[in-house]
């Protein structure tokens, strides 16, 4: 596929999807500094592929980081580069991932795992476009666009300043929050059946079929891995029952267990007696921040709430 044709490799029907997309093309244009928000395996890689090809530096560089590979002493030698002896070990100049991506973007993955000091830093060269290297006392300036990602509540973060409130804030210019594929339930059959199409095809072999029950029992998995367990699903059916009919056995057993674990957890019974109402939903909300440590953000999602829902009811119950 064509490399200015990236938005077309996001295959999606969900119209919460297409609106999502809808505002990649129109930031792509822009240049702003821009914050991808999802879970793993949502494609926010991919988006950040998007945007750069979507601008007008889409000739330019595209560097991607995963700055959870980063040991915090190697990571601002990577980021910002380091003169030769700026420490044990640097035996060479090197003008870092900044500078390599001059006039491109930079792609910073799992941006919330990078130490405060290289936050400080980063933040530094987003506002002024300049960095000094490791040993170096000159100050360079380079053009770089910024997209950084996590899968990470950085709001969070910042309340409990694990992560610089200034750069969060700095970073958000535009965030562009990718949904969960549980959240795009009309995705799940669509992306499955052109999944198992186009492996078939590389493969060469007779895609699978599957039975109305195994894919009942997909679209009720809540699918923590999102597409990425999604397509190595397809994957798995494509080599092991090519040509063969799938039905519920023969879907992963920790697949089949996830579903009756979190559809038994679903299952309430109301008393003879009744119920306090109030006294359940002032329970849960305890049960939810207990369980995150505190995360009100985490512990919102725990119970399907937004975060302004969430603080609403702990007011309501005056629970601290």
């Amino acid at each position: 596929m064509r490399e200015d044709n990236i938005l077309e490799q996001i295959w999606t029907q969900s119209p919460i999807f297409e609106s999502v997309l809808r505002s990649v093309q129109i930031v792509a244009a822009t240049g702003a500094t821009t914050l991808i928000l999802g879970e793993s395996g949502t494609g926010k890689e991919l988006v950040a592929q998007a945007l750069h090809q979507g601008s007008d530096r889409r000739h330019a560089p595209f560097i991607t980081v995963n700055c959870a590979t980063f040991t915090e002493s190697l990571a601002e030698s990577q980021l910002f580069g380091h003169k030769r002896g700026a420490f044990t070990g640097a035996q060479a100049d090197y003008a870092g991932l900044i500078r390599a991506a001059d006039g491109g973007t930079l792609f910073l993955d799992e941006i919330g795992e990078l130490s405060l000091p290289v936050q400080a830093k980063l933040l530094r060269f987003l506002e002024t476009g300049e960095f000094m290297s490791l040993g170096d006392s000159r100050v360079q300036r380079v053009d770089v666009r910024i997209i950084a990602a996590t899968h990470r509540d950085l709001s969070a973060l910042a309340e409990q300043e694990r992560f610089r409130a200034d750069l969060y804030y700095r970073l958000q210019v535009v965030p562009i929050e990718l949904p969960p594929l549980r959240a795009r339930q009309g995705d799940i059959d669509w992306l499955l059946s052109r999944f198992i199409e186009t492996l078939s095809a590389r493969y060469g072999l007779v895609p699978p079929r599957l039975t109305a029950n195994a894919r009942g029992v997909l679209r009720r998995h809540p699918w923590p891995g999102n597409i990425r367990e999604l397509r190595n699903l397809a994957e798995r059916l494509v080599i092991l029952h090519a040509g063969k009919v799938v039905d519920v056995e023969n879907l992963p057993f920790a697949l089949r267990s996830a579903v009756e674990s979190a559809e038994s957890t679903r299952r309430f019974s109301l008393p003879e007696n009744g119920v306090d109402l109030e006294a359940v939903e002032s329970d849960l909300l305890r049960q939810a921040l207990a369980r995150t440590g505190g995360n009100k953000s985490r512990a919102a999602r725990l119970l399907s709430l937004s975060r302004d829902t969430f603080l609403y009811r702990l007011k309501k119950f005056s629970i601290q």
